[in-house]
């Protein structure tokens, strides 16, 4: 692991747009920001230096902007599992416990990934070659697993309550 200083603050953004420029080619991930220094390291594991990059770059506005367009994917996307607007809710309340609805969300304990924390996370393949970054897939794949395993949002928020996990 090796560190790069800098010495102004103004600098940690431009090293933060070249690590992530980097990152993007699979060279390098940022493990941690501070004013005046990034610490970086090699990621031979191009997705999930990916993933661990989007999520500890992306600004909380950008978060709130995407999570905000996740909910209305999966809003949309109801009717097309039968189930009614109302169930809405009950979908909000578990993947916002679960993943915020953060597309990069992960599990440090799990390794459960993304908005619907699917374990093992490679599952969700079955929706979309893109399911690592898109909210789309992640979201079409987590309302089938929940379709076939509880039959609504209601239950499988039901589900969590009552177990921790659904």
């Amino acid at each position: 692991m090796s560190l790069i200083r800098t010495a102004r603050p103004k600098s940690v953004t431009f090293i933060t747009t070249v690590i992530a420029r980097m990152a993007l080619g699979g060279a390098i991930v940022a493990t941690s920001l501070a004013p005046g220094r990034v610490q970086a390291a090699t990621a031979p594991d191009r997705p999930a230096a990916h993933a661990r990059l989007a999520s500890s770059l992306m600004p909380a506005a950008a978060t709130a902007a995407s999570a905000a367009r996740a909910r209305s994917i999966a809003r949309g996307m109801l009717r097309s599992f039968d189930w009614r607007r109302r169930q809405f809710k009950y979908l909000n309340r578990l993947w916002d416990r679960e993943s915020g609805w953060n597309v990069f969300a992960q599990n440090p304990f799990s390794g459960a990934y993304g908005i619907p924390q699917a374990l093992p996370p490679g599952k969700m393949a079955a929706a979309g070659a893109n399911w690592r970054t898109s909210a789309r897939t992640q979201i079409r794949w987590g309302l089938g697993y929940i379709k076939e395993a509880y039959r609504s949002p209601r239950r499988a928020w039901d589900h969590e309550l009552a177990t921790g996990w659904y």
